[in-house]
């Protein structure tokens, strides 16, 4: 059996996608970590040569809701597992014309309109900046957009994904705001989990699934469940092949910004940090402070 220091990749699952076809020698990994409990056990599999840790992001039987997702934990967790890259899984809504239900896009840049959620590992004593400017790997997606092309969907790289509290679905009126934003696809999840992401020097990338056209659009009917759950159904069966062809090219070494992001970025002098946030913080910062 793999040990966690083999585990690489990371896949976190959006709505409809509760776990990961082709895995073999599958096993559930229960991971503690000081921010609380993860969504859920890791799904700790093989496919194609590589180890991979699956986690659903709402939970198996999907419990959590965006607001309620303990998104530190999350990616907290991938780092102990050993995780070096992280695929993020999310179902969006289409805020273009141009891009339709059932495509695929492949952010490039975030909006947080986020008002309730942690969004840092650090504080109570440690000061860190972390840059945001890119907030995805460029390699990883890169290899997401060419693994995505070999399926035949229609993929969109670059936009902008504006992440919504929810869990609500948008206003018309606030839906109208949004495109005049020019934003390209809308959420609920994936802040602040790219920003966590980066203050753990993890390669990400998010394929967002589309599933509809929110509410803005005149000649489609207003966003519903029952259609959002055909859609997702349907992006779902797409998503996994992506992720089949995806994962056997990924690998090291990392040549990227990504494993270096909190060389510059930590602020407080090593003395000064509380012994108590030196423990907690470990795996994040501990090389930087030896």
């Amino acid at each position: 059996m793999e040990h966690l220091s083999d585990i690489t990749i990371g896949v976190i699952g959006g709505s409809g996608l509760y776990e990961l076809d082709g895995l073999t020698d599958t096993r559930w990994e229960t991971v503690s970590t000081p921010f609380g409990d993860p969504s859920d056990a890791y799904l700790i599999g093989r496919l194609a040569g590589r180890v991979v840790a699956f986690l659903p992001r709402h939970g198996r039987g999907h419990r959590m809701l965006p607001s309620e997702l303990p998104y530190r934990a999350n990616m907290y967790g991938f780092k102990l597992l050993g995780c070096e890259w992280v695929i993020s899984v999310s179902a969006v809504g289409s805020m273009r014309e141009t891009i339709h239900p059932l495509d695929l896009v492949i952010p490039h840049q975030f909006f947080d309109w986020t008002r309730r959620r942690a969004s840092t590992f650090f504080g109570d004593g440690v000061v860190v900046h972390i840059g945001m400017a890119d907030p995805v790997c460029p390699h990883l997606t890169d290899l997401l957009e060419d693994a995505a092309k070999t399926t035949g969907a229609t993929v969109h790289r670059g936009g902008t994904y504006l992440c919504i509290e929810g869990p609500q679905f948008s206003t018309r009126a606030e839906s109208e705001i949004y495109r005049q934003w020019g934003v390209d696809v809308i959420g609920m999840t994936n802040m602040p989990e790219a920003k966590l992401a980066r203050e753990a020097e993890l390669c990400y990338a998010t394929l967002a699934l589309v599933t509809d056209y929110d509410v803005w659009h005149e000649e489609e009917a207003a966003v519903t469940m029952e259609a959002v759950i055909e859609n997702l159904t349907r992006n779902v069966t797409t998503a996994k092949e992506v992720l089949r062809r995806l994962i056997p090219r990924i690998g090291p070494p990392r040549n990227c910004p990504c494993p270096t992001l909190l060389k510059h970025a930590i602020l407080t002098p090593s003395l000064s940090i509380p012994p108590a946030q030196r423990e907690k913080l470990k795996p994040l910062i501990g090389r930087y402070l030896e």
